[in-house]
């Protein structure tokens, strides 16, 4: 189905709190970056981040972003200070794995 740009416009709203967010379309949906960073994306306009230890056990359900996907966190908060800490958590994870 691909994802709308106006979602993308919507998530990138959600995320103005976290400074440097880059986004690259790809094949219909949107990959989320900061810094160089792959931390989530837009698929099916669903905002999902990547699973990361520090969001484990956190309540979010999980979501396949594609057939043979791993599974990702789908965010369903509209609060931009949660989803900076959030998108801060799972960096913090993913740069420490790129180490």
């Amino acid at each position: 189905m691909g994802s709308s740009p106006d979602y993308l416009q919507y998530v990138l709203e959600l995320l103005r709190e976290v400074s440097d967010i880059t986004h690259k379309k790809m094949m219909g949906e949107y990959l989320l970056y900061k810094d160089g960073v792959l931390f989530g994306g837009i698929y099916d306009n669903r905002f999902l981040l990547k699973k990361t230890k520090s969001l484990a056990g956190k309540g979010f359900k999980e979501e396949i972003p594609y057939p043979s996907a791993k599974s990702m966190l789908l965010i369903d908060s509209e609060d931009p200070n949660e989803i900076k800490e959030l998108v801060l958590l799972a960096l913090s994870d993913l740069s420490c794995s790129k180490e």
